[in-house]
């Protein structure tokens, strides 16, 4: 099995696992660090954590490993992160979608995976920012973390090796479509639940149907009825 690296602080892990990649003779390449500073999330936003709070742990896959499509896979990956925490910290874990996972309504960790091409291969380089230690969020009053959510003390090392041992095993087997999109719905934070979203401006009641295999999600909003909405066309305000 390959080792997971460690960085004492880098910028990003997904940009920095990559060097790992192009140096190391492994196919899969795994690093941690519990101090990023310049850490990316979904569509350019930044992910912030506390020095030595919380956990920033990149994974690089080879994309011809993975038979699944973007989408599916991007469930796939959110799904196995979700049973992890919920198995680590006996708690229910929801995923708000795409990919942010939710304990007691504040999100705990959030998901970026990139496609990049390193040595002439393509790599899926699935990044996780999970949320330990830290207690105190400032301005960012929907964030948690597993000690604010749960009351227990996480040691970062222990997580994290356990997490990239526990991801490399599931990446490795082989899950069905059906099931994938099956098991991700029944996880979706607010499924058939009246919550507020707002699109163009305009806030409205509205509840979620699915997701679909090409990640789009379905929402029956109080004005406009049952309509299809891809990454950053609609906000859930919760």
């Amino acid at each position: 099995m390959t080792i997971l690296n460690y960085l004492p602080q880098c910028g990003s892990t997904n940009d920095e696992v990559v060097n790992f990649l192009r140096s190391g003779s492994a196919e899969i390449a795994g690093l941690c660090t519990f101090f990023q500073n310049n850490g990316r999330g979904q569509y350019g936003n930044r992910w912030e954590g506390a020095a030595g709070k919380n956990i920033a742990l990149s994974l690089a896959v080879p994309a011809s490993s993975v038979k699944l499509s973007d989408s599916l896979f991007n469930y796939y990956t959110a799904l196995n992160i979700r049973r992890f925490t919920a198995n680590l910290t006996r708690n229910e874990v929801k995923i708000k979608w795409p990919n942010d996972l939710i304990i007691n309504h504040k999100k705990v960790c959030g998901i970026l995976i990139e496609k990049k091409k390193v040595n002439n291969r393509m790599y899926y380089i699935v990044g996780i920012g999970l949320n330990v230690l830290q207690e105190d969020f400032g301005d960012l009053p929907k964030a948690g973390s597993l000690l604010t959510q749960t009351g227990t003390h996480f040691n970062l090392t222990d997580v994290a090796e356990s997490m990239y041992t526990f991801l490399l095993g599931n990446f490795s087997e082989t899950a069905g479509p059906e099931g994938i999109l099956q098991d991700y719905n029944s996880c979706l934070y607010k499924r058939n639940e009246v919550a507020v979203f707002r699109n163009d401006n305009i806030s409205q009641n509205g509840m979620i149907s699915k997701a679909d295999e090409d990640g789009n999600l379905w929402i029956e909003l109080e004005h406009g009825g049952l309509q299809k909405f891809y990454h950053k066309e609609i906000e859930m305000l919760y």
